[in-house]
């Protein structure tokens, strides 16, 4: 769905390439006036919440707001707090700055070059794991936690479906409580968020980490629908193990499993919010899966 060349910028689907070269020129002549003078942006197409440009070794993001969505938040000042908290651990880009242009901030951070993840789970479990032992940020929202948030959370999703596809008929049942080990995650740690280069990884995209529960960042890395979406292929069986076996707390991958099935119930509800029935149906048979597999 693409806005009409009238429409505001910023206030839901991407304006057409002719547009988005204005608020390009507009924004980098802006950037030039508070001396950070950048040449020959390239538009960077991995972004699916904002406009997000390359110039040099430099990244230039844009955000877009009107745009809600029920499971990922797209705020500037989160990303801006985690890339000032892990400077220098290379968990996340450096940061350089940040202002504002007719309303809406932007971000400029040092570009990560590199490729996209595709292979070995484990390093990606053993970068979680290393950030989920990083100093919690206090000024970051509360995640959903437990299973009773989860189903909240995702009742609410379905709410906003134009067809839930039978979805609210599969809630999970019984309780898990929520946990106490909260901490920062990223959120969304998929495989289109994490940069492979020099035999390490950086997670990029940083506008919905939370103050939550570990589990939360194991379950949308291991999510069928995004290892799809950004893969092109689900992970096997035996790369679920290895992910499990190189995450370094036994007690948050043992939650994860315990958690799985109301993780997949709702990433199942979000798949059909965004109308990918093909995404949806990749979490519905993990989520049954789950059930057969339930003592």
């Amino acid at each position: 769905m693409i806005a009409g060349a009238g429409g505001d910028p910023f206030s839901g689907a991407f304006l057409p390439l002719s547009a988005q070269h204005e608020i390009q020129t507009a924004l980098f002549r802006h950037l030039a006036q508070q001396g950070w003078s950048m040449s020959a942006p390239v538009v960077l197409t991995g972004g699916r919440s904002n406009y997000v440009w390359r110039s040099g070794d430099r990244v230039v993001k844009l955000y877009r707001e009107g745009c809600q969505n029920p499971l990922f938040a797209n705020e500037w000042g989160r990303e801006r707090s985690v890339l000032l908290a892990l400077n220098g651990t290379g968990m996340a880009p450096r940061y350089l700055a940040h202002g504002t242009w007719q309303g809406q901030a932007w971000l400029i951070y040092r570009h990560v070059a590199g490729s996209r993840w595709h292979e070995d789970a484990g390093h990606v479990a053993r970068l979680l794991g290393i950030l989920h032992d990083q100093t919690a940020l206090p000024d970051l929202p509360a995640g959903r936690n437990g299973s009773r948030a989860l189903t909240e959370q995702t009742r609410e999703i379905l709410a906003q479906c134009s067809t839930d596809a039978g979805l609210v008929s599969m809630a999970p049942r019984g309780v898990v409580p929520p946990t106490s080990q909260v901490c920062l995650i990223h959120g969304d740690p998929v495989p289109g968020n994490l940069v492979a280069h020099d035999g390490t990884l950086t997670l990029i995209d940083w506008q919905c980490p939370q103050l939550g529960d570990p589990a939360e960042d194991l379950a949308m890395f291991l999510s069928p629908a995004m290892q799809h979406l950004y893969r092109g292929r689900v992970l096997s069986s035996e790369e679920e193990a290895q992910f499990g076996l190189a995450y370094p707390d036994r007690r948050v991958v043992a939650r994860y499993y315990a958690l799985k099935p109301w993780f997949h119930w709702r990433m199942a509800a979000y798949c059909a919010w965004r109308g990918d029935r093909e995404a949806c149906d990749l979490e519905v048979a993990e989520l049954q899966s789950s059930r057969l597999r339930s003592p």
